[in-house]
């Protein structure tokens, strides 16, 4: 008899890959103007990484299903194995994103600050635009606050896209017409608050991966 139960769980798993690939997609596709900005944001690492992980759980669930399909063990093992490999390198990704998450977020910041120098030069416009859609979509100004464009400027001014009400020169000397919330903030609580389908996704991978390894071990050792 065909272990349909195990090519049901192997099905799930591999549209599990297809949720993680999807929202990687989202997640890339939707800061376009933070790729311009920084290729060191968590969020566009996520994204890569969450592309990746999807697309391989998708050929690895194909693996899977093969095997269960011909009842092939060693194809079922080679499954197994890689299953067990997935689940304890997600456990770890996970650890460390806790553990140096602080170190993450700094490094992140002074990347983003050093493209700060580079606002309205020669061959930059799609950072400046970046930049400039940025501050006015999420209502901030600057990394870390508003100051972080005086060192660009040399001045106590800030591009025009920081002010409360657009208009030209409105970043000259009038701290209090702009916007003084942190941008690296401000986007990173965009993108905690716009990824619960990812945690849906990665717990019910996650489950399933789980139910897998107790399901694999039976069409191995059966004769």
């Amino acid at each position: 008899m065909k272990p349909l139960n195990l090519i049901f769980c192997i099905s799930v798993f591999q549209l599990g890959g297809c949720g993680i690939l999807g929202v990687g997609v989202w997640l890339s596709v939707t800061q376009g103007n933070f790729a311009t900005l920084s290729s060191s944001l968590p969020s566009l690492s996520a994204a890569n990484l969450l592309i990746a992980v999807g697309t391989i759980i998708m050929v690895i669930g194909c693996l899977g299903c093969v095997g269960a399909v011909k009842e092939s063990r060693p194809l079922l093992l080679t499954f197994f194995i890689l299953l067990l490999l997935i689940f304890f390198l997600e456990i770890l990704s996970i650890m460390l994103f806790f553990i140096y998450q602080d170190e993450i977020d700094q490094y992140a910041q002074t990347d983003l600050k050093k493209g700060l120098q580079l606002f309205g030069t020669e061959g930059n416009v799609g950072l400046t635009n970046a930049w400039m859609i940025v501050q006015t979509d999420f209502r901030c100004c600057g990394v870390t606050n508003h100051t972080d464009w005086f060192e660009v400027y040399n001045a106590t001014r800030v591009p025009d896209s920081c002010c409360l009400e657009y208009s030209d020169n409105c970043g000259l000397d009038n701290p209090g017409t702009w916007w003084t919330a942190p941008c690296y903030e401000r986007v990173k609580d965009w993108l905690n608050e716009n990824l619960v389908a990812l945690w849906i996704f990665a717990l019910c991978t996650a489950l399933t991966q789980v139910i897998l390894t107790s399901l694999i071990p039976h069409p191995l050792t059966a004769r």
